[in-house]
């Protein structure tokens, strides 16, 4: 693996290498400094946060810019693997992303544009650009290209206030829109049986697995129980999509809708509970789905952040909690179909209620204040240990005896109500 893993490291089993990697050069945070791979998460938070395996990287720091660095490292990987035996490489850019930044070279090119978010976006996109079609050539000079498969994808929607642009679709990074979990993305590969076409099949994240392994001729345990299926044929041949719905996400906790309730959803589903589902050509959205606006590509605009050149504010849905949109018909989400197809809207929270029954609890832990870099020799990286571990379950059956021994005494009539 090469790039920016964004997946947790709190413990060393969650690093790349114990993840499943042989190997690992890149940064375990979401962001950083492009050139000399500096994060500070908040003020008195900073630290290094360049890795080669579980170490630091310092000897191999050069403060190359980070998408110019890691296309050579995997370039370099490339050039010293034997091309007859099978190699996964996954090359997580951090471009783009903020901090917006980039080198002088590109950024020349885009002098028309006066708004400075969008010039250096389009700039970093550039060289994003370039570095794919270096790894391309590398393929090809190294004699990989004839029997490989090239996924490109991206994470989330755009950040229009850094200069990213989901126009016409409605949202924006982080909200539950179109927008924001819509992501651009190609494969591409000598192996594809129909080439130079769009799929418009339902596609998530989850079916990489499934389709690399089978792509691999290597076998999956029916036991797993998998969310993902394999899409080759998808994708290869044009024919129709295994999957047939996406549970974008259901989050009890981050946020919850003051105006959403139990009535709202039928009786089936709490509509302050933040949650969307497609299926087919439905979507369905509960809770606060996030930022709603639609926004225009801010090219021409001298305004940054908050004052927005030409967006539409919507206010004509305040107070709602449920929203039901034909995506296939209206993929821009102007036209909310709830109050037409209620038998739709229950049909769906009931799958929404299955899946949360079926989920892994969320959690959203503490700040815990020995990440601190400051702690690890300046660098991000793995603070919790085993004796950590048997210390947080000793406090855990504690707790637990505790509240047990409280309940006992509760039904007992000790303890009464303060007034």
């Amino acid at each position: 693996m090469v790039g920016k893993w964004h997946l947790g490291f709190y413990k060393r089993a969650c690093m790349p290498t114990q993840r499943g990697f042989d190997t690992f050069f890149g940064s375990l945070l979401g962001s950083g400094d492009y050139y000399s791979h500096y994060k500070c998460d908040s003020p008195g938070l900073c630290g290094y946060d360049l890795h080669e395996g579980e170490e630091a990287a310092w000897e191999q720091d050069r403060g190359v810019y980070s998408t110019i660095m890691y296309t050579q490292k995997a370039v370099n990987i490339l050039a010293s693997h034997n091309p007859k035996r099978p190699i996964f490489l996954y090359l997580a850019f951090q471009a783009v992303h903020s901090p917006l930044q980039v080198p002088a070279r590109y950024l020349e090119r885009y002098k028309s544009i006066p708004n400075l978010h969008r010039r250096k976006y389009a700039a970093m996109v550039s060289c994003l650009d370039e570095a794919v079609r270096n790894l391309t050539l590398a393929l090809k000079q190294y004699g990989y290209y004839d029997n490989m498969v090239m996924v490109y994808s991206s994470d989330n929607g755009g950040q229009p206030m850094a200069g990213g642009s989901n126009w016409p679709l409605r949202g924006s990074k982080g909200s539950y829109w179109e927008g924001g979990i819509r992501a651009v993305g190609f494969v591409h590969s000598p192996l594809l049986v129909k080439k130079g076409t769009k799929s418009k099949a339902l596609i998530h994240i989850t079916d990489w697995y499934p389709t690399l392994v089978m792509l691999g001729e290597g076998t999956l345990d029916e036991n797993q129980n998998l969310d993902g299926y394999d899409v080759w044929e998808a994708i290869s041949e044009g024919r129709p999509s295994p999957r047939l719905d996406i549970l974008h996400n259901i989050d009890p906790i981050y946020t919850k809708a003051k105006n959403g309730s139990w009535k709202a959803g039928y009786g089936i589903w709490n509509t302050a509970v933040q949650a969307a589902l497609r299926v087919g050509d439905w979507k369905l959205l509960t809770g606060v789905p996030g930022y709603s606006d639609w926004i225009p590509p801010q090219t021409f605009s001298t305004l940054l952040l908050a004052n927005r050149w030409h967006n539409e504010r919507v206010s004509w849905d305040r107070g709602k909690s449920v929203w039901l949109f034909n995506i296939t018909a209206d993929p821009y989400e102007r036209v909310d179909l709830s109050r037409q197809y209620p038998h739709v809207v229950k049909k769906m929270l009931f799958k929404l209620l299955r899946y949360s029954k079926n989920a892994v609890p969320c959690r959203y832990p503490p700040k815990d204040y020995r990440s601190n870099p400051q702690y690890n020799g300046g660098v991000w990286g793995p603070w919790y240990t085993d004796d950590d571990q048997d210390e947080d379950d000793n406090l855990l059956s504690y707790d637990l005896e505790q509240m047990k021994s409280w309940k006992k005494a509760k039904r007992r009539g000790k303890f009464k109500r303060k007034i």
